[in-house]
């Protein structure tokens, strides 16, 4: 399996996971407003300061973005490009978000594929500080509660990066058990969640968000993306019994790699790592 070799001493938990409370809902973002705002209000709505969302169509603008990139110097593996403003209304069509807290206030993470006013096709990380809800759009989002991404410096990989954390309980309302997850550089996405699940004698789970990078990608139909660096989001994923009766994930994703070029499939399980990080929420099912 591909390995990308990170800058600093390896983590030796690999999956740093918080277990908390949480409950699926879907909200509206509101025109006019910045896409963080927008976003924070949706979560505090429903008494939640934070958790993840999926986002299936929207738009944006003002609009900013950067993409993955070779890293100029040894100080990271990767890096990521200038940033991009592309002019009139951007079209989402497909996304996801983490919502959590950095340096103590709000802050996201979000990757998406979009369409842009010229009609380019792009993808990449939306940046908070300059993008704006041109139009309303509806979005799904899982709140949770005992449990926040927040960003804080990682060793490893030289980045400051979300990663779960326990947070005092709210008075939410609250349907499922679920846990909050990291995964670490240079593990294989699928297998890390199965033997998450496993450990955790968890049979049946829905993912929720999905937010990371892999190192390039090999998918099911036999396609692959060969450039390293990426920028991912979940389109949708799930873990259940498998005919043979052992645990298997199952993600389909869309990603963006650093030459630019877009890519949407079910990946292969086994061989797709993690190149930086990768988080999401496991809705506990079983």
């Amino acid at each position: 399996m591909r390995q990308i070799r990170q800058p600093g001493p390896i983590t030796p938990e690999r999956i740093q996971w918080v277990a908390a409370r949480g409950r699926s809902f879907s909200f509206t973002m509101e025109r006019g407003v910045p896409l963080l705002e927008a976003a924070r209000r949706g979560f505090s709505a429903e008494g939640f300061s934070g958790g993840v969302l999926n986002i299936r169509a929207g738009s944006l603008g003002p609009f900013a973005y950067v993409m993955p990139a070779l890293s100029k110097t040894e100080a990271n593996a990767a890096f990521y490009s200038d940033t991009f403003r592309p002019q009139g209304v951007t079209r989402l069509r497909t996304g996801t978000m983490t919502l959590g807290v950095r340096d103590n206030t709000a802050f996201f993470h979000c990757h998406a594929l979009w369409t842009e006013a010229d009609g380019r096709a792009g993808g990449g990380h939306i940046l908070p500080e300059e993008t704006v809800v041109a139009e309303a759009f509806a979005v799904d989002a899982f709140g949770l509660d005992g449990a926040v991404f927040a960003a804080e410096p990682d060793a490893e990989t030289n980045f400051k990066l979300f990663g779960p954390v326990a947070a005092q309980p709210s008075q939410a309302e609250t349907s499922r058990r679920a846990f909050a997850l990291r995964l670490r550089p240079n593990q294989d996405v699928a297998f890390a969640l199965e033997r998450f699940c496993r450990d955790h004698r968890i049979t049946r789970a829905r993912i929720h968000g999905g937010v990371g990078s892999t190192i390039g990608a090999n998918f099911e139909d036999g396609r692959r993306v060969a450039p390293f660096a990426t920028e991912l989001t979940v389109t949708s994923g799930t873990i259940a019994p498998a005919a043979s009766g052992e645990t298997e994930a199952q993600l389909d994703v869309a990603l963006v790699d650093y030459t630019g070029g877009l890519a949407e499939g079910r990946l292969v399980r086994g061989d797709n790592p993690v190149l930086m990080t990768l988080e999401l929420v496991l809705e506990v099912i079983a």
